[in-house]
């Protein structure tokens, strides 16, 4: 298993109780196979360019231990997620 760390950022105009939801099914994507070493919800915060005309998002953060067919279920359930604006998966080499 290979350690990874991704963040992506949720849309500013969803609930709060949506925003918990999307992050525990992301939490049990992970979980199927691999293990969560450290989970951070960051908060809203404003981005860096404007994405889609919105201008700030929830960013979360997540480093976990999984395998190769883990990150690419998790990374498919990303892009079709509704409530994700982006998401960056990357291997951590540390």
């Amino acid at each position: 298993m290979r350690k990874y760390e991704v963040m992506y950022i949720i849309r500013p105009d969803v609930e709060q109780e949506a925003v918990q939801a999307t992050v525990e099914k992301f939490q049990g994507i992970i979980q199927n196979g691999g293990e969560i070493t450290s989970h951070e919800v960051m908060g809203k915060r404003r981005l860096a360019y404007e994405i889609n005309k919105l201008r700030e998002g929830v960013y979360v953060l997540v480093n976990f231990t999984a395998t190769p067919e883990v990150v690419n279920e998790l990374e498919r359930i990303l892009k079709i997620s509704d409530e994700i604006i982006r998401y960056l998966i990357t291997k951590d080499v540390a």
